[in-house]
């Protein structure tokens, strides 16, 4: 590689590194939290589950109850559970009625008495508890499981547009921009370097050490995540509108049929009452019988209560079983007949192979607690590399030969962006006690809640963080006080909900025990840093 190369190189990888630091910190930070999100939520809700809990749910009595508060007749109603739980989304659709259109030319007999469907209404959306079948709308059953799911692709910031999302996608891009160009600078010496470290040298040298080996033991992971994490929000957010509209001329069907490598079968009104009862537990049994070791994750019935309605019970295997693919039973629910099935143990599709795959790479959801402990490791070695990666740009030019309005900007904006990065830590100690002490006592909501107490608790202590001006005083004071908060959340849970560490372990709550077990690991650990630190003249 010629020098001019290796400059272009290396520099490039430093401003794209520079560039998307403290969101790219962000995005790992809370990523590495989410991958815990089905435990938060049941530590925080208090609610623990067994394993394929969806298949267990009573759906007569639940449908039943819905009906109560709301119409479902001549509708499409579907549950669907993404996160494992008692809650479940429910989608119900606008009412379905059947007309006849009436043409300007009477002799043609194929447009006479054509029948059309058209809808009333709105569609309604809501939360759904499969135990106790209380409905809550979005807002009101937020959770910090969802909170920290989303703001790792900035979804808070979608005012205008997708404009989170664009901004996740455009630091999902140059990243991978910067692991690419990081492999190439240190080719030469990736091996040599790896070995290397040298504690009692100067500051540049320590954190460039620091850097580079653990940015070689985090580079699998970190490409992995580059990869998934652009196909996710720029391939299957931002760019399906546009591939919609030009390829398939805005024709929804046949781009969900293509998307999804699934039939959308579409099943008419009949606009007659069916006669009898249908029990949905049964259809969802059946299914079971069919597929013994698949796990039902959802349930579609379409033309509820109507002579044509069909039920559509959906799961996947485990992935020990098989990797990628999803399977569903259509019933017709008048005789229990099964009319389109879709094999889960049968040969996967191209396209549903490479989506489900590249999902299943970036949720780390298929080896356990073991694949969960190992990404969230690996997500704070990667924050770790981001920070290095910064004082590294900052040691190197803290030079006489720099102009010195260049050195109090390079110093002010590493302050900031190690104030930005740093202070989260505390934050999310401290929102976990506030959620599960003062959640069902604050009028504005849960989700106002988490938002005001996250937020702008974020923004002042990384304001004092800033003013302070001392990289070592952010970094001590935030894992001192991240940690003593992170004590605590354990504690809060036992005051508040009862269940105490050996409770938890001896009823069998593993998502609530392995949520309290976390934050004691994880703050012992940050304690353990902060004996180490020691403030060395660069």
């Amino acid at each position: 590689m010629s020098k001019r190369v290796y400059n272009i190189m290396f520099h490039t990888h430093t401003i794209s590194g520079i560039i998307i630091s403290a969101a790219l910190y962000v995005i790992f930070f809370t990523g590495s939290i989410s991958f815990l999100r089905d435990e938060i939520i049941a530590w925080e809700r208090n609610e623990p589950v067994t394993d394929n809990y969806f298949s267990e749910v009573d759906f007569d009595s639940l449908l039943k109850s819905l009906e109560e508060n709301h119409e479902l007749r001549n509708r499409d109603v579907s549950f669907n559970q993404r996160i494992e739980g008692q809650m479940a989304s429910t989608l119900i659709s606008p009412a379905k009625t059947k007309t006849k259109t009436k043409t300007k030319n009477k002799t043609k007999a194929e447009d006479k008495g054509k029948e059309v469907r058209k809808r009333r209404g709105k569609r309604n959306f809501f939360v759904t508890n499969l135990s106790t079948y209380k409905t809550e709308q979005y807002a009101d059953s937020y959770t910090l499981g969802e909170f920290f799911y989303r703001l790792h692709f900035f979804a808070q910031l979608n005012l205008i547009g997708q404009s989170g999302y664009v901004l996740a996608g455009l630091v999902a891009f140059f990243f991978l921009f910067a692991i690419l160009t990081g492999v190439i600078v240190h080719w030469k010496k990736i091996i040599s370097s790896f070995y290397v470290f040298r504690p009692n040298t100067k500051w540049k040298t320590i954190w460039t050490d620091a850097h580079v080996s653990l940015g070689i033991i985090g580079l699998p992971f970190q490409f992995m995540f580059a990869v998934t994490g652009v196909y996710l929000i720029i391939g299957s957010s931002i760019m399906l509108p546009p591939i919609e509209s030009i390829l398939f001329k805005n024709d929804s069907k046949d781009f969900k049929e293509a998307a999804s490598a699934t039939k959308n079968i579409e099943y008419k009104l009949k606009g007659e009452t069916m006669e009898g009862v249908v029990s949905f537990n049964d259809l969802v049994a059946k299914t079971k019988q069919k597929w013994p070791n698949i796990k039902i994750n959802g349930l579609q019935i379409f033309n509820y209560g109507d002579k044509n309605m069909h039920v559509k019970v959906e799961g996947s295997p485990y992935f020990k079983d098989k990797f990628l693919s999803t399977g569903y039973v259509t019933f017709k629910a008048i005789d229990s007949s099964i009319v389109d099935e879709k094999d889960p143990y049968a040969k996967t599709s191209y396209v549903e192979g490479s989506t489900n795959i590249l999902k299943r790479l970036h949720f780390g959801d298929y080896g356990g607690y073991g694949m969960k402990l190992i990404n969230f490791v690996l997500g704070l070695i990667t924050c770790f590399v981001i920070i290095s990666g910064v004082l590294i740009w900052l040691v190197a030019r803290d030079k006489s030969n720099v102009p010195v309005y260049k050195q109090k900007f390079n110093s002010w904006l590493v302050h900031i962006y190690m104030a930005i990065c740093l202070s989260i830590y505390p934050m999310t100690a401290l929102i976990f006690i506030v959620v599960k002490c003062f959640s069902n006592d604050y009028e504005g909501g849960k989700k106002a809640l988490i938002y005001n107490v996250f937020f702008y608790g974020w923004l002042a202590l990384s304001t004092v963080f800033i003013i302070k001006k001392d990289n070592y005083f952010t970094n001590k004071t935030s894992l001192i006080l991240g940690s003593i908060l992170g004590l605590l959340v354990p504690v809060s849970n036992g005051f508040v909900s009862g269940n105490w560490l050996w409770v938890t372990w001896q009823k069998g709550y593993t998502q609530i025990f392995v949520m309290d077990v976390f934050w004691i690991l994880l703050s012992l650990t940050a304690l353990a840093v902060v004996f180490k630190l020691k403030k060395k003249a660069v």
